[in-house]
């Protein structure tokens, strides 16, 4: 290990928490205390913003995988800050299969996306067919960010109701995006609950999740609560 890379392993740790670290882990299904420094977010993405306009930081996102699960995170930030789209997707891909976990998957959010939606969606139609839990849920949760509002159309949700997995943070992302897609798009999104195209413990997670937010009505509410299945067949 040299050069920028023990660097930014040495400021890792001068920025470190401990008691952070020993909280952070519980959240962080497989981390144990030696996979974490422990350094807080606000602070990670201030140094990310710092390293991203670097001469040589190829050299610290090249270097997978990482070691420490907060030197995943600050790659996830600096990425989020990587201008030029192509650089930022060839970035994203490299990095992509290395992402273990719910919270670098979901920190990851470039902000350069937004202008380049377009070629995003091809992009975003690579990932979801992965078969890599977190490539899928990344792509998810970019069409739950960027393609619920003016850019809405009904294939994104029914690109994502097809989505089949026995993966616990594949199906927790599918339910957030339905939830969220409820309380945006609540007329076109209705049919995908009254229809059961998600499997049943998604389709009770998306209901909870919706009744659960402010931007649902109460009348809506009421219907939702009406449309949960029973936990098991009958």
């Amino acid at each position: 290990m040299t050069g920028i890379i023990e660097e930014i392993r040495e400021e890792l740790f001068r920025l470190q928490d401990k008691k952070y670290r020993n909280f952070q882990v519980k959240l962080i299904p497989g981390m144990d205390v030696d996979d974490m420094i422990g350094v807080r977010t606000p602070d990670l993405r201030k140094y990310a913003k710092s390293l991203a306009k670097t001469e040589g930081i190829s050299e610290f996102l090249n270097d997978l995988p990482h070691k420490y699960f907060d030197e995943n995170q600050l790659q996830a930030f600096i990425i989020s800050e990587i201008k030029d789209f192509d650089d930022c997707i060839t970035e994203v891909n490299r990095f992509l299969p290395y992402v273990d976990n719910w919270a670098t998957c979901d920190q990851m959010s470039p902000k350069v996306f937004k202008k380049h939606k377009t070629e995003l969606l091809n992009y975003i139609k690579e990932w979801i067919a992965s078969d890599k839990t977190y490539t899928v849920r990344f792509a998810i949760g970019m069409l739950m960010q960027h393609f619920l509002d003016e850019d809405f159309d009904i294939a994104y949700p029914k690109m994502v109701a097809e989505v089949r997995s026995q993966e616990y943070y594949v199906n927790m992302m599918i339910a957030w995006y339905f939830a969220t897609a409820l309380a945006k798009q609540y007329e076109m999104i209705i049919p995908f609950i009254t229809d059961r195209c998600l499997d049943r413990w998604t389709h009770n997670k998306a209901i909870q999740k919706s009744v659960e937010s402010y931007r649902i009505t109460t009348e809506q509410k009421t219907y939702l609560r009406s449309l949960k299945l029973p936990t098991k067949q009958k």
